[in-house]
């Protein structure tokens, strides 16, 4: 590398570059996160290197050792970063040549910034994806213990916020689970994208060096190599992936959080948030406020402006590398921190929230809950579907009027409405019975939920 700041490419310019030119350029704000990434990419470029004859072994060991410490010396907060060498790349180049002399200038044999850009951004995404995956499991986890203390109460649930049918407390709670089960899938899928070494594809066509790409893939555990040298360069897709698959995150937890902040108002009074969560007012002194929701529920939004951004980034460019992808790690960046902050907290809340099921009971018959069930009781007497239907919502609109419920009906006023109804009704009337009488699987009942709770528990303690 030319002595002094002087970038790598600059001899080809007649005159040197404007300062302001390079402070816009420069990505060393942002991608001195990849150090680590860099450093270990380095290394095993470096040893394949020296393995096919292409650079002295002692020369390996002088930059291994060197990478190393300065390894160290970014870790313990000792590294200046000289945003005049633009990326964390430069960075870590000029100090290994300045710390070892000659030995650091073969480094960059047969590697472009743009491979190994690519090659770091891929190594910090795989461990990424492994913490977003295990975040998941210990919110999934929380869910689930909390579900087994609710399996046999039972709360409304809600199509258009307007009560339903009623449910097993743990079926709800178990709702949440499943979400976040097909967000550790999609990762999982990210992670199949994401695991190709783009390392010695050189700027876009390679390099004429007896280089070793399988080498380098083997040692920094990659499962197999990119196949095109263009495309690799260029490829940003596992990014965009990433990018979605947090904000689908989002997305769950933020309406779990919906749920929740609800659930807690007064009005509803469903479940309590543990005071540690909840805020005060600065005016009204009887608030508590569930702001810790209330902030996962606004930072999916966040991700969402993340993935359009990428997706805007990405859209239009040519092919091979351009330097608008030097704006990708701004918004895989935050992604990520935003997600794994979220699910953190998510976790930290479902671990300090219970349910109140007598404050549930006092009012579950309220909303006719039961009236699907009497419908399906109806089918069971051989009454057609749409008929039952009709009964039943005659039945609700004049209990509605009145002012009753429909277990509250005595037999004959019931048998008015349909003369097969019989004795045996009451055993699907009110809105524990019904939680009692599901039998689809899949259904939301108590015996469903016990099942459900025994299978959560089986699969994630294998995690």
């Amino acid at each position: 590398m030319p002595k002094g700041n002087q970038r790598s490419w600059e001899k080809r310019l007649q005159k040197g570059p404007d300062r302001n030119m390079l402070d816009f350029v420069q990505s060393l704000d942002i991608d001195w996160q990849l150090y680590p990434y860099d450093i270990t990419g380095s290394i095993a470029h470096a040893r394949m290197l020296a393995n096919k004859g292409l650079i002295p072994k002692a020369a390996f060991n002088a930059i291994r050792k060197g990478l190393l410490q300065i390894e160290r010396q970014i870790r313990s907060g000792r590294f200046t970063f000289d945003k005049t060498l633009e990326d964390i790349h430069m960075a870590i180049e000029a100090a290994l040549v300045r710390r070892i002399g000659r030995a650091g200038l073969m480094l960059h044999t047969a590697r472009s910034r743009n491979d190994q850009v690519a090659t770091d951004i891929r190594l910090w995404m795989k461990d990424r994806i492994h913490q977003v995956q295990q975040q998941i499991v210990n919110l999934q986890k929380g869910l689930v213990k909390l579900a087994s203390g609710y399996i046999d109460q039972v709360m409304p649930a809600y199509t258009h916020l307007q009560r339903a049918q009623p449910v097993s407390i743990a079926a709800y709670i178990l709702s949440h689970v499943e979400p976040l089960e097909r967000d550790h899938i999609r990762m999982g899928n990210c992670m199949a994208m994401v695991d190709c070494s783009p390392l010695g594809c050189g700027a876009v066509a390679g390099s004429t060096l007896p280089i070793d790409c399988q080498m380098t893939a083997k040692e920094l555990g990659f499962a197999h190599l990119c196949r095109n040298s263009i495309d690799a360069v260029a490829d940003r897709d596992f990014a965009a992936e990433f990018i979605f698959d947090c904000a689908m995150i989002g997305l769950h937890l933020s309406r779990l959080a919906t749920d929740w902040i609800i659930f807690s108002s007064t009005e509803f009074g469903f479940i309590r948030i543990d005071d540690a969560f909840c805020t005060s007012s600065s005016m009204m002194p009887q608030k508590r406020n569930p702001d810790a929701l209330e902030l996962v529920r606004a930072k999916a939004a966040s991700l969402y402006g993340a993935l359009v951004a990428i997706l805007s980034v990405l859209r239009s460019l040519p092919s091979g590398y351009n330097r608008d992808l030097q704006e990708d790690k701004v918004h895989i960046f935050s992604a990520a921190q935003t997600t794994e902050a979220c699910l953190d907290m998510t976790a930290q809340v479902v671990a300090a929230t219970r349910f109140q099921p007598d404050r549930i009971a006092a009012g579950l018959d309220d909303g006719f809950l039961d009236a699907t069930a009497l419908a399906e009781y109806l089918v069971g007497k051989g009454i057609p579907f749409r008929r039952a239907h009709g009964i039943v919502g005659s039945l609700v609109a004049d209990c509605d009027r009145q002012r009753l419920r429909l277990r509250d009906l005595p037999l004959g006023r019931l048998r008015r409405y349909c003369r097969k109804i019989d004795k045996d009704v009451y055993k699907v009337l009110g809105a524990a019975n019904v939680a009692r009488s599901y039998r689809s699987f899949g259904a939301a009942g108590t015996k469903q939920a016990a099942q459900m709770v025994a299978y959560w528990t089986k699969v994630l303690q294998a995690r």
